[in-house]
């Protein structure tokens, strides 16, 4: 069970959710091709990271696109009554699925890198995350075994350094992108394939590390695959 409030352990990714196979998580796409989640806290930089991998690899990759950005940027409330954001946090979870699943119907043979994931919502649900995947109709497992590899990106937040970037839809102050940041790391580091980018003083630093770690783990999945 995971709890709303739990503080992650800074080794975290050991436990594994009911559902996943140790090792990797038993994707969707059963063709050889990789699904990556990027996550963590606002102001982590994972947008930065995706966009600078695909660039820097070219068409093997695809970025689905963060999916509350696009609602919000298209006119969806921002609410805080707990009826409206269940409705919101459904609609999201919902268009994540699509996305993800357009793009590898479209690019079966691509990398697809998730700009969040569909375990996200719960970070976000009123009544915690056992809520919030038996309203999706799911586990916090399956929604885990949609994805081979799990990216981390910290929250600047954590080193008291502002998260306003240039997201205008981003709204938490640096207090909630911590707490926010902490029940994200809660429900991913379950994933049997999770990799922490920890803040940097030097942001440089930082996206460097995680380009590293992603290019280290499609290199291992392209390995795997022409054996």
């Amino acid at each position: 069970m995971v709890h709303d409030d739990a503080t992650p352990d800074p080794a975290a990714g050991t436990a594994t959710a009911p559902g996943l196979a140790d090792g990797h998580g038993d994707h969707v796409d059963g063709n050889g091709a990789m699904r990556i989640a990027l996550s963590g806290g606002p102001g982590g930089g994972k947008t930065t990271a995706a966009d600078l991998f695909r660039r820097e690899i070219g068409d093997s990759v695809i970025i689905v696109p963060e999916s509350a950005t696009m609602l919000f940027a298209g006119g969806f409330p921002r609410v805080h009554e707990s009826t409206a954001q269940r409705s919101v946090q459904k609609a999201i979870f919902e268009v994540q699925r699509s996305l993800e699943d357009i793009q590898r119907k479209l690019y079966p043979d691509r990398v697809l890198l998730c700009d969040r994931g569909t375990v996200d919502g719960a970070a976000y649900w009123p009544d915690g995350p056992d809520g919030f995947f038996e309203a999706m109709g799911s586990t916090h497992g399956a929604e885990l075994a949609r994805y081979d590899t799990v990216i981390f990106f910290e929250t600047a937040a954590v080193g008291g350094i502002s998260v306003e970037g240039g997201n205008r839809f981003r709204t938490e102050t640096e207090e909630q992108a911590v707490a926010l940041d902490a029940r994200l790391r809660d429900l991913w580091s379950a994933h049997p394939n999770f990799h922490l980018v920890p803040h940097d003083t030097s942001f440089l630093r930082k996206i460097t590390m995680g380009l590293s770690i992603l290019e280290s783990v499609v290199s291992t999945q392209r390995d795997r695959s022409s054996r």
